[in-house]
């Protein structure tokens, strides 16, 4: 499907400006360039003939990923936002900031006015959503900042059941990988689909998902927990599902003793902070019987089991079945 803001004859279909933020994820950025770059010619060429792009920072100077590889960039923001059809904000583990800087959130309300398409991606929407320019629309983010976003911008709504949503004049991705989705989703929409296929194959991609896949990861959504010990600790459990830390090590992650810690659980859930752990990692393993395809003693190694058979007495203790019967029962579904 060709975009209706098509240019003229000579111009590339596609261009993109990537504003890095600092500590962007590395491999969100150079994902999305790279699909860019293997639609934009023939053969894998890297000529920017059906699409190009541009690298910027804020004040023209080199960003560090949060990989710690420092990248030069082509320049500062662009004069006219309007230059490219869509603005590409790259962030990564900087997202905890609250500034931006005046000359970077000028720019952004500039190119919002001039109606240029945003994209957030990874945590760039954080800074789209700092900037005020998210309104009533819906985002995606990673599953791994949702509860930080939530509890930033409780007016907005986030999901992680996404890898991108396109809200129209903005696109917001969870990053990682799905910036190569985003990518080909926009080379086929301006180039055409077989651009997409071009950069696919050379990619070694099975194929181009589409935006309602759900993120692939196990999420427990525990923002509806008040107490903020209590759901710093899911958080930080639910992050070691298949490496189980001991409560100790849960009570000192929190900064509270394991007694006071038992306490807030009971106070907060009516569970403990070892009978939550248990059942969480349980959901877990019923989560990935229903997506991996692995056998089931792998899935009780990767819950943190011990073996096939403890986790299969578990389980079912859990969920009325064994792990093979619900197994068989999702695949006849």
């Amino acid at each position: 499907m060709q975009d209706s803001h098509a240019k003229p004859s000579g111009k590339p279909e596609l261009s993109v400006g990537l504003l890095l933020l600092d500590q962007f994820t590395l491999a969100a950025f150079s994902g999305f360039v790279d699909a860019l770059r293997l639609a934009g010619d023939h053969g894998g060429l890297s000529r920017r003939i059906h699409a190009t792009w541009r690298v910027m920072s804020w004040d023209g100077l080199p960003r560090t990923a949060s990989a710690g590889l420092t990248l030069a960039v082509d320049g500062a923001l662009a004069e006219d936002p309007a230059d490219f059809d869509y603005i590409a904000i790259c962030g990564g583990n900087d997202y905890p900031n609250i500034h931006l800087p005046p000359p970077l959130l000028q720019w952004l309300h500039l190119a919002a006015e001039r109606r240029v398409r945003l994209l957030g991606i990874c945590t760039g929407t954080f800074a789209l959503a700092q900037a005020g320019l998210l309104g009533s629309r819906s985002v995606c983010v990673h599953w791994n900042v949702l509860d930080a976003f939530r509890a930033r911008f409780p007016a907005v709504r986030a999901t992680v059941d996404q890898l991108f949503i396109d809200e129209g004049d903005l696109i917001t991705c969870a990053g990682s990988t799905a910036a190569i989705d985003l990518a080909l989703y926009l080379v086929e929409r301006h180039c055409g689909r077989d651009k997409a296929q071009q950069a696919v194959r050379h990619m070694m991609l099975q194929g181009v998902r589409p935006a309602r896949v759900p993120q692939a990861h196990f999420y427990t959504d525990v923002s509806a927990i008040q107490d903020l010990r209590v759901r710093q600790a899911a958080h930080f459990i639910e992050q070691r599902v298949d490496d189980p830390p001991s409560l100790d090590a849960i009570a000192r992650y929190v900064g509270v003793g394991r007694r006071q810690l038992e306490r807030a659980f009971q106070q907060a859930l009516g569970i403990s902070p070892i009978a939550f752990r248990r059942d969480l990692r349980l959901q877990y393993g019923r989560w990935l019987l229903e997506q991996s395809g692995l056998p089931v003693t792998q899935v009780a190694l990767d819950c943190g089991f011990a073996d096939g058979a403890h986790f299969a007495r578990e389980f079912r203790g859990r969920f009325g079945v064994t792990p093979r019967q619900y197994k068989r029962t999702r695949m006849a579904a």
